[in-house]
């Protein structure tokens, strides 16, 4: 097990998160509004922790629909809409929310699986988000074949190439307005030589010179996120008898330096039935944010208060140590060097 020879070694079987911090995780101005439009999805990866799948038939009502609409018209700080899944293409109200968000001027990110572009029906994806200037993040969990076959599925590599290479053909990853950033997944660990997400910056030059060269590709920035112990990561760690050594692992690397920069304080996380979370992960955990009384938020608790401000507190649980172990872990990739 390898620990970071500058974290404190903690005594983690009983330390919450927050008594890690010495404080709540306050709430700050929310900028992010982060939408699981449902679970379907053409992929089945394994270290899904939404549990995403071509099975999963759970996604956005009309009525849903209407209030996220309600939400991006009436609250302007929104700057930013972040539209995942399962494939968020797959579900419905994907394209009202981006044709809504584009009318209004916000940053659109779409976290695509890229192999969706090759399913029947969403063949114009390419064009469509070029012409909406979406923010195209993708999962590339390795720029090497085998580790992204065998976690995502045989031929998903193949396809993502595929589907990089037209995004770029239409000025993804040259043009300013059309950013193309890749994700980066570590493996699940299989025994307790546990290791931190790699340097984002070292990786990221990694990506860029070996996909350049054997495939012509460019991209804007490679994302590293660090596995939390949720959905079918959880699953494959408890199965091998890894879940608490894990945690504790991710515990014993955390950095202070990191919470300032955590996500989950200046967004907001939609499920599709309309209740809200701090995070995605809280979300896929059952975790819903609250009211400063206590209460479950949802999109009509925030409507009826005409403010997407209404919680004061971050809801925390040990899982949280994946967001700071190292140099952090986000939506948007590390938060330090």
């Amino acid at each position: 097990m390898v620990l970071s020879s500058e974290s404190p070694k903690l005594a983690t079987s009983d330390l919450s998160f927050e008594q890690a911090l010495g404080s709540p995780l306050t709430k700050q101005g929310i900028q992010v509004l982060q939408i699981n439009l449902g679970r379907r999805c053409n992929l089945a990866c394994t270290h899904c922790h939404v549990e995403a799948g071509p099975h999963r038939t759970e996604e956005l009502s009309p009525a849903v629909l209407a209030q996220l609409l309600e939400m991006l018209d009436r609250f302007p700080q929104i700057r930013t809409v972040d539209l995942t899944g399962g494939a968020p293409e797959m579900n419905y109200g994907f394209r009202p929310l981006v044709e809504r968000s584009h009318a209004l001027g916000k940053e659109i990110i779409v976290r695509s699986n890229l192999t969706i572009f090759f399913e029947p029906g969403f063949g114009d994806l390419p064009e469509y988000f070029a012409r909406h200037q979406v923010r195209v993040v993708a999962s590339l969990p390795c720029y090497l074949q085998d580790n992204v076959d065998q976690m995502r599925g045989q031929g998903v590599y193949d396809g993502s190439i595929r589907a990089i290479q037209q995004l770029n053909a239409l000025g993804y990853g040259q043009d300013p307005k059309l950013i193309l950033d890749l994700v980066y997944n570590p493996p699940i660990p299989t025994d307790d030589d546990f290791r931190l997400t790699p340097s984002q910056g070292a990786l990221e030059g990694d990506y860029k010179s070996y996909l350049a060269e054997h495939f012509g590709i460019t991209f804007n920035h490679l994302l590293t996120i660090t596995n939390l112990p949720i959905g079918r990561t959880r699953f494959q760690l408890e199965h091998r008898g890894l879940l608490t050594s894990y945690t504790e692992f991710l515990a014993a690397n955390h950095n202070a330096a990191n919470v300032s920069g955590l996500m989950c304080r200046n967004e907001l996380s939609i499920d599709y039935e309309g209740n809200v979370y701090d995070c995605d992960f809280n979300q896929m955990a059952g975790v819903p944010a609250q009211t400063p009384a206590g209460h479950p938020v949802t999109l009509e608790t925030l409507l009826a208060a005409d403010s997407i401000d209404a919680i004061a507190t971050v809801q925390t649980r040990s899982y949280c140590y994946g967001c700071t172990a190292g140099s952090g872990s986000s939506c948007g990739g590390a938060l330090t060097d």
